[in-house]
Formats: C-alpha cells, structure tokens, sequence
C-alpha cells in the first residue's frame, strides 16, 4: 500500500461541535501542536456564520494566529460564496467545499438542496482557482443520511458528476454520521473511479458505529491517498444521536504504521495533544486509545 497523507481536522470538525468554547490562543496551539507532530495539512476553521456555528467565530483570528508559520498547508472549510470569500481574505492555503449529496440533511444544515450547492461550487470553482486556492470538494452524508435514510451510490455518483465538472484539486467522501461500512467504501471509490480515474481521492470517517478505522483501511486498500483524523478523536456531527467523534489522529497512525502504511506522523506527539484537547473540552478521557495504551512495541 502507499504512503498516506493525514488531514488533521481538530481545529474544525473536532471543536465545531462541542459545547465548551475554545479559545483564539488554544485553538492556534492546536494547530502548532499538530505541525509539530509532523502533519502539514490542518483544516483550521471553517468561515460559517457565527450565529450557527460559534466555536469558529473566530475564524479570520485563527487564521491571523498562524498561517505565516511555513509547515503549515491551511484549509479553511466553506459552505458558500461568502465562505470563500473569507477563505481568501484570511490567506487560506485550500478550501475545502461541503456539498451534501442527501437532500434531507443538504437543506437542514445549508438551507440549499444538493443540486443548488452543486451549482453553487460550480459558480465558485474559477474564482477559487483565480485567487490561488486549491479545492477539495466534500461529498457530506455520502454513506447515509440522518433524514433521508440510506444513500445509495447511484445518487453519490450522480452528485459527483456535477461537483467534477467543476474541476475541483481532489475529491473527497465524508461519512458524516458514521453509519458507513467496508463495502459501501469499496464500492464508492470503485464508482468515483469510472467517472476519473485520476482524480486525487480522500475521505472522512466517524466512529460512531465503530466501524470508522475499518472503513479508513478499506479506503486505504481501495487507493484513497488522503485521510482526515482529529486528535483525540474529539468532535461529531449534531444529526447523529450518541456520535462519539471522528476518527482518532493517534489510533489512525497507529493502525496505518502496523500494516505497513507511513503516514510521517509522530505518533506519541498526536496522543499526548489528543489527551490535552480532549481535557480542556471537557471529556473524562479521550475517545481516542493509544494515550491511554501506548504504542507497541514500548
């Protein structure tokens, strides 16, 4: 298998959604602390509006906070034009676009069905570019929907089409209430690769089933290159009940590690800032293992 790239997602997807506010200063440690781990890719924020989302409502100051630090490959994640505007504007590296390929959760959390931010990344593709930013578009819920139910890969495929007639940098899946399986990532990876087959591939995981380091393995054995992972295994998503977070920076690198995969990851690093964020959110204990467990061999 090839190396993997890990994104480290805790400064969004990670603190989004938890209750406790974490501070400009705490945020942008978070950040250091994953470059120091060695990882180069953090998604930092996401340029939401603060009202619906007021863990990052202080985005742009975040972003102030570290993005001259020359390690750091910063992605910023936005739902719309004025998004990207503030993507631009605060010296994001790459944007990360969310298009949700379940009409359900697609109005619920945009307030726009899929095919209006089908179109709505469309209209966003060339400026994006024009302004020096790479793109990633994510397809959200693309394993199952928190309203709509099942998602079947015909509709995953449809939306697809229209997000890569935008040309998008790398296309990447999310399994944003963590109902995904092996054979569904198999399977959605094989359909993205009759549409391009070379196209940059990532994807996204939540262990709320426990199935999310599985699934990462079958994305890896599939030829997904790029990974997302939170330290500590903090975060989730709102419209799954008993979420338990996404995928653990730590544990993922220490699976990864032990079949062979290098990820450039320190790994002792990512656990001990897991065991630090996981505290100052307010958890017991991370969801993540190997702080508790330790490497192997010691």
């Amino acid at each position: 298998m090839a190396d993997i790239q890990i994104v480290e997602v805790a400064p969004r997807d990670g603190l989004q959604n938890e209750r406790t506010l974490v501070s400009t200063a705490d945020k942008a440690a978070l950040v250091r602390r994953a470059l120091d781990a060695g990882i180069s890719r953090v998604e930092v924020t996401a340029f939401a509006h603060p009202e619906r989302v007021p863990q990052m409502a202080d985005a742009e100051a975040v972003m102030a906070e570290v993005r001259d630090d020359p390690r750091l490959r910063s992605i910023g994640l936005v739902l719309n034009r004025r998004g990207l505007d503030r993507a631009v504007a605060a010296g994001c590296h790459e944007a990360t676009v969310v298009v949700v390929v379940s009409d359900g959760l697609a109005v619920r959390n945009q307030g726009a069905d899929t095919a209006a931010q089908v179109a709505a990344w469309q209209a966003m593709a060339d400026d994006a570019r024009a302004a020096g930013l790479a793109t990633t578009v994510i397809l959200a819920a693309a394993f199952g929907c928190p309203f709509d139910g099942e998602v079947s890969i015909d509709r995953v495929l449809e939306v697809a089409r229209g997000v890569l007639d935008g040309g998008p940098d790398e296309l990447a899946i999310a399994d944003t209430i963590g109902v995904g399986v092996p054979a569904q990532v198999r399977s959605i990876v094989a359909g993205l690769r009759t549409l391009d087959a070379g196209i940059p591939l990532r994807a996204h995981f939540h262990n709320t089933r426990n199935t999310g380091y599985a699934n990462a393995l079958a994305a890896v054995e599939s030829g997904v290159t790029v990974l997302d992972a939170s330290a500590g295994g903090i975060g989730g998503c709102p419209f799954a009940p008993g979420a338990t977070g996404n995928i653990a920076t730590e544990d993922l690198g220490y699976l990864l590690s032990r079949s062979g995969v290098e990820t450039g990851v320190d790994l002792a690093s990512i656990a001990a800032t897991g065991t630090w964020i996981s505290d100052l959110v307010g958890y017991p204990q991370a969801p993540a293992m190997l702080g508790r467990a330790g490497g192997f061999p010691g």
